[in-house]
Formats: C-alpha cells, structure tokens, sequence
C-alpha cells in the first residue's frame, strides 16, 4: 500500500507544475497583437513583435524546464533515490550532523547538474538570441565556482547550525533556528555589498558630473544621506537595465548598471533614483524585512511540526533523521510558500504604486519616471500586456501600463 505522504507529495509537485502550466499558457493567449496606445512613442511595431517574441520564447522555455524537473524528480522518488544518497551519507559517517551536510550537498549537486544544461541554453541561445547576453564562458564558469564556493562557505555552517539545533535543543529547536537564521540574514545584508557582490560585479565610483551633482542636490532636497553612489558593471552578462540600493542607514549606497546610465537621460535618471528612494523613505524595506521574518518564524514552527509526524522518512525509504526530512519538508512547504508568496507579491505591488507616487509628489512630475518606465520596458523585452492571474501569482511589480496610469491620474 502506497504511503499517504508520498501519495501528499506526488499530488503536490503535480498540482504545482499544472498550475504553472495553465499560468503560462493564458500569459501566452494575453499578449495583444495590438501595441498599447500608450507606448506609441517608445515602441515602434519591430520592437513590439521582438517583445512579444521574447515572453512566447522564454514561456516556452520555462514550460520545457518545468517539464523535465517534474519528470526527473517523480523518476528520482520512484527509483529509491533518495534512499540511495542516504546510505551514502550514512555511509561516510555516522554523525548526523556530518551526515546531513553530505546528504544535502549531494542533493543539491545533482539538482545543479540537472538543471545546468537548461541553464547554458539560456543564457547562450535564448538571451543570445535576443540581443540580451554578454556572459562570456569563462564568467560564467567563474559565477558557477564562485557561487558553489559560497554555498559551502555560508551556506554549509548554517546548515549544520540549523541541524544542530533541532537535534539537541528538543521542542525549542525551532525557536533557536529562527532566532540565528534571521541574526544571520540581517548580518548578511551588511556583509554583501563589501564581501560578496564586489565577488561577481566590479562597482565604480560615478564620476563628478552634471549626473552626480543632479543626484545629489535631489537627495539633499529630501534629507536623504547616501554614502555613494556607484556603477555597476551590469553590461559583463546582459544587455538588460537595472538600479537598486544597497547598504542600511548611514550605510546606503546607490547602484545603476552601466546599461541604464547608457539608456536613460539624466531626469529620467533622477526619476528611477527617487522612486527607489521613496521604498526608503515609506519604510517599505523594514516592513518587508518584518513580514520576512515572521514568514521564517512560521516556516520554522511548521517545520518541528513535521519532525516529529511518523511515516514521512518511510515514504522516501531513509531512515527517519533530521536532515532527511528538511529536504522532504520542501516539498509539502511549497503550497505553503506559493500562498506566502502571492500574499508579499500583493504588497510589494501597492508598495511600488505608492514608490511611484512618491516620485511623482518630490520631482513635481509624472512625466520623467513614466519615460523612463517605458525605455526600461523596451530594453528589457518586458510584456506589455500579462494576464492577470499571472500577475496576481507571480508578479512582485505592477503591468508597467498600470503603473503609468496611476501615475496619469
């Protein structure tokens, strides 16, 4: 008799992939053969066609992938897979700790491997295509080390850290975890900038000019202190554009890709620069940064939950163990993680209007951001007219065309 978790976690990865499925092919059936009026002077029908090419080339490449791991891990599950890597870990030691560590990094190792070609015809034929990709092999090959060597820097300690705590601290267990995976996160966003993206990204000092000194008189006029303001070298692996800020408090720093800097004039510039602001400003970062973490609370709570409920290790033929089953707890956290989801996309979408707004209300014009809105749309390929339930699921921004009417009105 088949075992009700195993039959849970089948139905699970199945309904995932069908909703994925369905999502992606109304996304396709919305796009309109007919350019928006709105963006009549950006795009011109060539560049409208290419866009559209675009979201039906990356659908269907998202369609395929999703395919492939749905099937490779049914197959996986069916053929005693995991009870396969699990004698193997146990094999090596017989410490659970040392164990979950090798039991962990080989899943993940396999995951990488099986996803790597999907991800070499990417990056080099799909983005290529398109006019987007300026990866070399070479970065890429060193994102890829870099990336692992992270991993088993940071990643693996807090792993065992995580092991640790549930296996001697009992029914608090998921209490500790919280606590030090939360004190670790909020370490690391004052470690990234000066450590790790400086590994991937060479960021340059933007140079005194009209550009520089635009920027800083609008975030003096808003009492707003930022420690620098930087390019990033964005251009090394695509074409697309992009700004954000890094850094908390006296800390903050601005970042532009040097694609945008390209792209974009200077008001326009200035414009996507107090839209980010406004994220600051409106304390949207900290409420994000709150709902993060209560997110991780409950995440860690269900968790010791799931810990302590029998036939779950039975179901995947390991032996029941701590590391084993947080991997199997993934996949019954996932309709979990899709509601969470859903729910933070909706926020960070009224967060954006209200950013937009902000813009509009300290530059005393709607007409530089809804420019600039709409270069970042054409130079991204972006789809002009998604359906609505792929927005409401996926969608962590607002339809540019939305966002530009709330901005009109």
């Amino acid at each position: 008799m088949m075992n009700f978790w195993l039959i849970l976690i089948v139905c699970i990865i199945c309904a995932s992939y069908l909703l994925e499925l369905v999502v992606s092919v109304l996304n396709v059936r919305a796009l309109s053969p007919r350019l928006p009026a709105e963006f009549a002077d950006t795009f011109d029908n060539e560049d409208y066609l290419e866009s559209q090419k675009y979201s039906r080339a990356t659908t269907f490449f998202s369609i395929v992938e999703s395919s492939y791991t749905v099937v490779l891990t049914l197959l996986f599950i069916a053929i005693g897979g995991f009870s396969h890597l699990d004698t193997f870990a146990r094999k090596l030691s017989s410490h659970e700790i040392f164990a979950g560590l090798v039991f962990t990094g080989a899943c993940l190792l396999l995951s990488f491997f099986a996803r790597l070609p999907f991800s070499i015809y990417y990056t080099f034929v799909v983005e290529e295509r398109f006019g987007f990709n300026k990866t070399t092999v070479r970065t890429f090959v060193l994102d890829i080390l870099k990336s692992g060597l992270l991993v088993l820097i940071i990643g693996g300690p807090l792993l065992a850290l995580i092991l640790w705590f549930f296996i001697h601290t009992g029914s608090y267990g998921w209490l500790f975890c919280w606590a030090g995976v939360v004190l670790f996160s909020l370490l690391l966003q004052y470690i990234a900038p000066v450590l790790i993206l400086p590994l991937f990204n060479k960021f340059t000092p933007l140079p005194e000019g009209s550009l520089r000194d635009a920027i800083l008189d609008y975030a003096r006029r808003q009492d707003f202190l930022i420690k620098g303001i930087f390019t990033m070298d964005g251009s090394k692996r695509s074409g697309k554009l992009n700004a954000f800020f890094i850094g908390f408090g006296r800390f903050k720093k601005i970042v532009f890709f040097d694609t945008l800097l390209e792209k974009l004039e200077e008001k326009e510039i200035v414009a996507v620069l107090a839209h980010e602001m406004g994220h600051y400003k409106l304390r949207h970062i900290p409420k994000m940064i709150l709902a993060s973490i209560l997110q991780t609370g409950i995440m860690f709570y269900l968790l010791s939950i799931f810990l302590k409920t029998p036939g779950i290790a039975e179901a995947f033929g390991v032996e029941p163990s701590v590391y084993a089953s947080l991997v199997f707890f993934g996949f019954l956290y996932s309709p979990v993680s899709l509601l969470v989801s859903i729910l933070f996309h909706a926020i960070s979408r009224r967060h954006e209007f209200e950013a937009d707004r902000y813009a509009l209300t300290t530059t005393g014009s709607a007409d530089m951001l809804t420019r600039s809105l709409k270069k970042l749309s054409k130079a991204n390929l972006s789809n002009l007219t998604p359906h609505p339930l792929k927005v409401f699921i996926y969608y962590s921004h607002p339809p540019v065309l939305e966002r530009i009417r709330q901005l009109r009105t």
